[in-house]
């Protein structure tokens, strides 16, 4: 039977579990062509977790596989009635998966991990220890010796310093999918488009304590990466996203009026001084570029103050007191 034609039941969302008592941890893994680890990789993350006596479950989330992924999934299952199956109807990224696994999951702890058994299932207990112990709301883990050729390293490198540079957020390691949340991180952080490498910057942003922990790597033993040179530019494009969405959703003329104030002071003094060389020295100024860069300058900068008052004002329509704030305790 392919894995095209398996029939899987239909997978409710966590509220329609509500009579169930809730694991304490859920172990989110999206997988995409992984037919090779999942079963071992569902042993490995029970024997773990039992080791602590802790109550969890594990969800698969398949991402539009081709290969025999659901079935090996689902033969896990068998064995161990605390493994779940998310499948979606076709691939929509990373982001979309961890998304639809947290919306079927109901861990007040939620682990991710990739599928590919590079991330390893005994440092479980680690991440646990580090987020309870420090106090912690987001544990990232720090593949400090990477087992990848050059070819990823390298450039993942310089992009995580170029992040923490630009975010703030003193992490080596954003692009590790290795990771542990209070489920309240999960439940206040948006996760869309590639975003999901950045949910420590933007659980920072709201005021979530963030930490790292270094952990042990493996290579790649089955299948190949899903990741191609594309995942470094869209990286930088979700960077400027992520710091757009974090320090200026809420006042967006600051950073367009930036801009659109110095093109248009720039524009403004080149052709105040042609202005002046026409009026008092007679100069003919038809032939000069220089005036057609400062006019060029002073309808740059009106556009993009124009454009940052626009902003503004879609902001204060739709503003969301709730947007503003993040609440950790409340007493009564």
């Amino acid at each position: 039977m392919s894995a095209s034609s398996i029939e899987i039941p239909e997978v409710a969302p966590a509220a329609a579990h509500a009579a169930a008592a809730p694991p304490e941890i859920t172990v989110l893994v999206p997988v995409v062509d992984e037919e090779g680890t999942v079963e071992e990789l569902a042993r490995r993350v029970a024997a773990a977790l039992d080791g602590l006596g802790r109550s969890f479950d594990l969800v698969f989330v398949d991402d539009g596989s081709r290969d025999a992924t659901p079935e090996r999934v689902l033969a896990a299952r068998a064995r161990d009635p605390r493994v779940k199956l998310v499948r979606l109807r076709r691939n929509f990224g990373k982001a979309a998966a961890l998304t639809a696994g947290c919306d079927h999951s109901r861990g007040r702890l939620v682990i991710t991990m990739d599928g590919d058994l590079q991330d390893d299932p005994e440092e479980i207990p680690r991440l646990l220890a580090k987020l309870e112990s420090d106090g912690l709301d987001l544990v990232s883990g720090w593949k400090r010796d990477r087992q990848d050729p050059l070819a990823k390293t390298v450039p993942s490198r310089l992009f995580n310093w170029a992040t923490r540079r630009l975010a703030q957020v003193d992490l080596h390691d954003f692009n590790c999918g290795f990771k542990i949340y209070r489920r309240e991180v999960l439940d206040q952080v948006p996760i869309y488009g590639e975003l999901h490498r950045y949910i420590p910057v933007l659980a920072a942003r709201r005021g979530f304590l963030v930490g790292e922990l270094a952990v042990r790597h493996h290579a790649r033993r089955t299948g190949a990466s899903k990741y191609g040179w594309d995942r470094f530019y869209k990286g930088l494009l979700d960077l400027l996203t992520v710091l757009f969405i974090t320090k200026y959703t809420r006042r967006p003329l600051h950073l367009f009026g930036v801009f659109g104030l110095a093109a248009l002071a720039v524009g403004f003094v080149i052709n105040a001084w042609l202005a002046y060389l026409w009026a008092f020295r007679d100069e003919a100024l038809s032939q000069r570029p220089l005036l057609i860069l400062g006019v060029l300058l002073m309808l740059a900068g009106l556009q993009v103050l124009t454009t940052g008052l626009l902003a503004e004002m879609t902001t204060h329509k739709t503003f969301r007191r709730s947007d503003s704030y993040s609440v950790r305790d409340f007493v009564d």
